[in-house]
């Protein structure tokens, strides 16, 4: 008789992976510190300088000038009425 061979059956071993579970956290940066300039440097909310601003000035009261052919004795009106365009478009 022949001997009886006994076949040992492959165990599958299953190995349960723990996976650790990540907290996110989310920060907020601050805010950076406001810089403080004079209110004669800027004269709306917007960041324009008081010479940024004169140039936009002189611009619309060039072209207002042109507009009316450069004939003398309008500028002070030209000029007058740039102003109140400009600071109304900077919000001021």
């Amino acid at each position: 008789m022949s001997p009886t061979i006994k076949k040992k059956s492959a165990v599958k071993k299953t190995v349960k992976k723990k996976v650790a579970k990540k907290k996110v956290v989310t920060t907020r940066k601050k805010a950076a510190p406001k810089k403080v300039t004079k209110k004669s440097e800027r004269s709306s909310s917007l960041d324009i300088t008081s010479e940024e601003r004169w140039k936009m000035i002189a611009v619309a009261a060039y072209h207002k000038a042109e507009k009316r052919g450069f004939l003398p004795g309008g500028e002070l009106q030209d000029w007058a009425e740039s102003e109140k365009e400009i600071n109304k478009l900077l919000g001021g």
